[in-house]
């Protein structure tokens, strides 16, 4: 006997919001995510295709995402904004729907260079580099990953060698976001008493970067290596708050937060795409859309936006309790990323051949997107991360 499926009177889901997360939120925190939406709809995507295809970051823009109060926006003081772990998670999804390269800029400059100075600073660093670094004056950039020290950066072979009163820094830094227009860089060394994090202006002799070309992803945002030639610093261009791994460690931390929320973003354009798309798109006679195999793909990109952003809301909530551990970030990170990378393949697919070119933000994201996967730990590393956790076992060598 057949069957018709009835839903008693009552609310009705939202298909754009269908887990009602915009309830969750404060109105403070819906009038920031609205700000950045509007910022990146107004600013940032009438310049994306130029951008990504000629492979420029429009630096004049950093003034601009100061002045809307982004920078450092997660820390108090110094002119940052002082916004809570949820409002700044809310700005990067919003920047990252727009692309990873805007995201990555805000991330950087927040979570990896004004984050160290910030908690480790001294306060004479604090009040010299962070003030500019929130409205966008001075850009940073984070300084550790090497040629041979990527995913272990415990061996890195940059060196800070004491000199009299100074530290001489010898070794050179790969894969640094905001590497060639920076101002100001946080690099991370080893010297005989552990290692250390040394703020080195731009135009420090022996100081120099140079920009990585022929990217196809993160197009839209410089990338760099770092050439330190017997760079001499005095004491005060050392961080004086922390030795070890865990100084850099604890930034990347503050970063893969970020990223959690940021990968939604982009799998949300992703999604968005590929369902205007196949609402118009005609084959066989009638939308893509109404074939049951489109509207599955559609589903399933839509089933995991909504548990990934829930799972950063989550996590949110979690650092503005001051509750959130590393291992939960890694989890973040490892599903939001590969879940964001699969939404965005899925939608180019629907897309057929016009999802390669920029006419659509799909090809775009996913080439971004296979960056994002694998940077601030890759999948692998955070696997490793939880199976250490839950099993008691390391199995990094």
């Amino acid at each position: 006997m057949a069957t018709t499926q009835t839903h008693p009177a009552g609310p009705k889901a939202d298909p754009d919001d269908l887990l009602g997360l915009d309830r969750q939120l404060s109105d403070e925190e819906r009038l920031i995510r609205d700000s950045v939406r509007g910022f990146v709809r107004s600013r940032v995507l009438p310049g994306l295709e130029e951008w990504f295809e000629k492979g420029v970051f429009p630096q004049e823009m950093a003034r601009e995402i100061g002045d809307l109060g982004l920078l450092g926006m997660h820390l108090q003081g110094y002119g940052c904004a002082g916004a809570g772990a949820t409002s700044y998670g809310l700005a990067c999804l919003e920047l990252e729907a727009g692309d990873s390269g805007f995201r990555s800029f805000v991330s950087v400059q927040g979570s990896l260079s004004m984050f160290p100075i910030w908690a480790y600073g001294s306060e004479e660093q604090k009040q010299e580099w962070l003030p500019k670094m929130a409205r966008g004056e001075v850009i940073g950039c984070f300084g550790l990953t090497e040629p041979d020290a990527g995913s272990d950066p415990g061996s890195m072979r940059t060196s800070a060698r004491k000199a009299g009163a100074d530290w001489v820094l010898n070794g050179n830094k790969l894969w640094i976001t905001n590497g060639g227009i920076a101002g100001v860089a946080v690099v991370w060394a080893r010297s005989e008493d552990g290692v250390f994090g040394f703020l080195v202006p731009r135009g420090t002799k022996g100081f120099a970067t140079r920009d990585i070309h022929r990217k196809l992803s993160l197009r839209a945002s410089v990338t760099s290596e770092l050439i330190l030639e017997d760079v001499r610093l005095p004491d005060s261009a050392r961080l004086p708050g922390v030795r070890g791994l865990k100084g850099p460690l604890s930034c990347l931390n503050e970063a893969r937060y970020g990223i959690v929320w940021g990968v939604m973003g982009a799998a949300r354009a992703c999604y968005e795409s590929a369902l205007e798309y196949a609402r118009t798109r005609a084959q066989f006679g009638k939308p893509i859309g109404q074939f049951q195999l489109t509207q599955r793909k559609l589903v399933d990109m839509l089933v995991e936006i909504q548990k990934g952003t829930l799972l950063a809301l989550h996590l949110g909530r979690l650092k503005d309790a001051g509750l959130l551990a590393p291992e939960q970030v890694s989890l973040g990170k490892l599903n939001n990323c590969r879940e964001a990378l699969a939404i965005a393949r899925e939608a180019r697919s629907i897309l057929g051949a016009n999802g390669i070119t920029l006419e659509y933000p799909v090809i775009r994201h996913m080439n971004n997107l296979e960056s994002v996967f694998t940077y601030e730990g890759t999948n692998e590393v955070h696997t490793l991360v939880l199976g250490e956790l839950i099993t008691g076992l390391p199995a990094y060598r």
